[in-house]
């Protein structure tokens, strides 16, 4: 057998034949697990000529542009470098940069394949740019696209079709999606998959489930995006349900799935269930970054901050993603200062704060009632790190000053925002005109909360305590009069408890309890 080193003067179609008879093939897709295991071999297809040759070269960029392992940028200057691109090769790259975090790249190559190659897009091509549509969340472009595949006559094609409908359904254009879901009667089990999670993406969670529950066969995607459209859409009560029915029915979870629950667990403070998935997650998978931070946050949510110090101390490689978690965790639950300090051992590792970690220091600074040392750290973020304020770090230093009384510095800061402030940001100066009685920048606060969601209650609300605060009961009732007027209900509080493994929703006024009868009983006996 010749060695990769030998220097060999072959014709063409000698070097296709030797190629074909080469193990280096078998060796890229058995044993090839990294780049640097790439490099050795595209080195010696280099040194022996073997390296312009279509089988060869596509080989190494299909191992470049695989989703474990790969390397994009790599494996485009591969492609540049390629004198003829066979359509194997141009669908190779195309669908390499649809599935990377530069999917905008892999629609210029598609156009530039269009109009300067005589390689002309076939079918497989088509999917990979409609995913790249999807990913950027440009379906109103990618409807141009679907017209062309409509005169190609190939919008039978199932793979292309439940592309398309892929990409209208995570854009949000559900009508869209299901023109064409319901259009033909032969759906796959990716077709009513791309569906669910399209109609719950765009807030339609019920419709979801009754697809969901029509399914003839579900697989586990299924069941992810079913409970996850449940979490993104505020069930979380219902997404652990749909997790109990998922075990009954001895499915076995995913990864993602188990992070959506997570969530879930976080936002329902059951923090019983949340070790349950911990555990699980403990015994049947990976520890990666994401799978960590999901830990963490939850714990940070259900109160466990040493439960969270634990998983950070003990996870084997931390991301930003969990330094985030940790440190915005430490100063929801209180402890500003060891938040503050994280953030100082963060800054002396070999990552660096993004805009979420000022987020989480900030929030911490003014937990902990430490203006200047916010100002500091609001300079620091810009002239340091480059990272611009947005509007959650200006809204972050708008809590510090107005928590401590500096309520004109407070709305300096709000003039001074180089976007048009929301109804958050004055929000925060409402709330805090209410805490420290400040009535006239309370009314001017009001006003702009009022102006950006006239359907809001918080605004009259809050402006009817201030007003009831100052002894101004007249004008405090004109504000709950504006409330009725307009048919606006404050939204009414609630409270979650976890009781034996089971979490118990407690709405103020509220008597929907099945034990209600038996609370109250108790309540008056107390």
């Amino acid at each position: 057998m010749v060695p990769f080193s030998c220097s060999l003067a072959l014709s063409q179609t000698s070097v296709s034949k030797f190629i074909s008879d080469q193990p280096f093939l078998s060796t890229i897709r058995e044993h090839c697990t990294t780049m640097k295991d790439l490099h050795s071999i595209h080195a010696q297809l280099i040194k022996t000529g073997l390296a312009k040759d279509p089988i060869a070269a596509s080989q190494v960029l299909a191992f470049c542009t695989s989703r474990s392992g790969g390397d994009i940028n790599y494996a485009y200057l591969l492609f540049t470098q390629i004198e003829n691109p066979n359509l194997f090769i141009w669908n190779t790259i195309i669908r390499g940069f649809s599935q990377s975090s530069t999917p905008q790249n892999a629609i210029s190559l598609f156009i530039e394949m269009l109009v300067s190659s005589p390689i002309q897009p076939q079918r497989l091509t088509y999917p990979s740019v409609f995913k790249a549509y999807a990913q950027l969340g440009l379906a109103h472009d990618g409807a141009q696209l679907h017209g062309r595949v409509v005169k190609l006559g190939l919008q039978c094609d199932q793979y292309i079709r439940n592309t398309i409908l892929y990409m209208y359904a995570n854009c949000g254009l559900s009508s869209e999606a299901r023109r064409m879901f319901y259009a033909d009667k032969d759906f796959d089990i990716v077709t009513w998959n791309s569906m669910i999670m399209g109609l719950a993406k765009s807030g339609e969670v019920d419709e979801s489930r009754k697809l969901f529950d029509k399914m003839p066969t579900r697989n586990t995607i299924t069941w992810n995006s079913m409970i996850s459209g449940y979490v993104r859409n505020g069930r979380f009560m219902d997404a652990m349900d749909l997790f109990y029915r998922m075990q009954e029915e001895r499915i076995k979870p995913s990864e993602f799935t188990m992070v959506s629950l997570l969530n879930a667990c976080g936002r329902l403070g059951a923090i019983r269930q949340g070790e349950w998935i911990h555990d699980y997650l403990k015994n049947h998978f990976v520890m990666n970054v994401i799978v960590v931070t999901a830990i963490i946050d939850m714990y940070c949510k259900c109160g466990g901050i040493n439960e969270a110090l634990q998983v950070f101390e003990g996870a084997p490689k931390k991301g930003i993603s969990s330094w985030n978690s940790m440190i915005l965790g430490l100063a929801m639950n209180g402890y500003g200062d060891e938040a503050i300090l994280l953030f100082t051992k963060l800054e002396s590792t070999n990552l660096k704060p993004d805009y979420v970690s000022f987020i989480g220091v900030l929030t911490a600074c003014n937990h902990s009632g430490k203006v200047d040392l916010a100002k500091d750290y609001f300079l620091l973020m810009i002239e340091k790190y480059g990272i611009m304020p947005s509007v959650k770090h200006y809204s972050c230093m708008v809590d510090v000053l107005g928590g401590a009384g500096l309520l004109e510095e407070a709305k300096e800061v709000i003039k001074s925002m180089p976007s048009k402030p929301d109804s958050i940001i004055w929000g925060s100066l409402l709330s805090a005109c209410r805490k420290h009685g400040n009535l006239e920048m309370a009314k001017l606060a009001a006003k702009h909360v009022i102006e950006f969601d006239p359907c809001e209650s918080s605004g009259y609300v809050l402006m009817s305590n201030i007003y009831a605060a100052s002894g101004q009961f007249e004008e405090a009732i004109k504000q709950r009069h504006y409330l009725k007027e307009k048919q606006m209900e404050k939204e009414p509080g609630c409270s979650l408890i976890e009781v034996d493994g089971e979490v118990q929703e407690f709405i103020a006024g509220g008597r929907l309890n099945c034990e209600a009868q038996e609370i109250y009983h108790l309540l008056n006996d107390v």
